[in-house]
C-alpha cells in the first residue's frame, strides 16, 4: 500500500505524515528531507547548485530513514542531518534545488528505491502527480498562508527570536510560488487526490482522518477481491 501526501510549504505535511505512518504501522519516506539534504550537501561542499558535478555526486549519495525516540530521522551518507535540514536558509537552497531537472530524477528514482516492497507513507510536493500516480491513497494537505505561518513561527522563534510571521508569510508566498510554477513537477494536487484543508483542524484530527481515508480504502480493496 502506498500512501501519497502532498502540500505546500508549512501546512504540516512532516508532522502528519509520521503520525499517520506510526498508526498504520508503514515505513515513512520524506522526500522534501531529500531535498533539503541535497541542498545542505552542495552548501557545505561549496558546489553551485547548476554545477554539473552536482549532478554525478547526488547520484552516489545515501537516504536513509529511521524512526527513533518519536522522531523520523534523515540520514545522508550514514550522518545524520535531521536538524541540520530545518532552518530557513535550507528551506529556501532546497527550492533552488527542486527546480534542477537532472536532480529531481535522480531523487525519483532514490524515492522510488526505498519504497520498493514495503507499506510506505511518502510525503512531498509531487507525490501522487509523479513519484507515484499509481498510490493507493492520495492526499493534498492545504492551508491558509497566515494559519502556516503561525505554525511555522512558533518553531522557528525559538532558533531565531527577531524572526517575525510576517518574514515567514512573506517566504512561505514566495515559496509556494516558485512550487507550484516550476517547470519540473510543479506543486499540485493530484486529478484523483483527496484535499484536506488543515486550517481549522489541529494535528491529531488531520492524522485521525487521514487513517480513516485509508482504512476505508483498505477495507474497498480487500471487499473487491473476495
Amino acid at each position: 500500500m502506498k500512501i501519497a501526501i502532498d502540500g505546500p510549504a508549512g501546512v504540516g505535511k512532516s508532522s502528519v505524515s509520521f503520525g499517520v505512518a506510526q498508526e498504520m504501522g508503514y515505513m515513512l519516506i520524506d522526500t522534501g528531507a531529500m531535498y533539503r539534504g541535497t541542498a545542505l550537501f552542495a552548501l557545505e561542499n561549496k558546489i553551485d547548485f547548476d554545477d554539473s558535478n552536482l549532478i554525478s555526486l547526488v547520484k552516489k549519495n545515501n537516504f536513509s530513514f529511521k524512526e527513533e525516540d518519536g522522531k523520523n530521522l534523515v540520514f545522508l551518507n550514514g550522518k545524520n542531518i535531521s536538524n541540520l535540514i530545518r532552518t530557513p536558509e535550507i528551506s529556501k537552497a532546497a527550492s533552488s534545488v527542486a527546480t534542477n531537472k537532472e536532480i529531481r530524477a535522480i531523487l525519483v528514482d532514490k524515492q522510488r528505491e526505498l519504497a520498493k516492497n514495503s507499506d510506505i507513507v511518502m510525503e512531498g510536493r509531487d507525490i501522487g502527480t509523479v513519484v507515484f500516480p499509481d498510490a493507493e491513497v492520495k492526499i493534498f494537505l492545504t492551508a491558509s498562508v497566515e494559519e502556516r505561518a503561525r505554525r511555522r513561527f512558533k518553531d522557528l522563534q525559538k532558533k531565531n527570536p527577531k524572526i517575525t510571521i510576517k518574514e515567514i508569510e512573506e517566504d512561505i508566498a514566495k515559496r509556494d510560488f516558485q512550487d507550484s510554477n516550476r517547470k519540473e513537477s510543479p506543486l499540485k494536487k493530484a486529478d484523483d487526490g483527496i484535499l484536506v484543508d488543515t486550517t481549522k483542524l489541529n494535528q491529531e484530527e488531520v492524522i485521525k482522518l487521514i487513517v480513516s481515508i485509508i482504512r476505508k480504502k483498505i477495507s474497498d480493496i480487500e471487499g473487491k477481491n473476495e
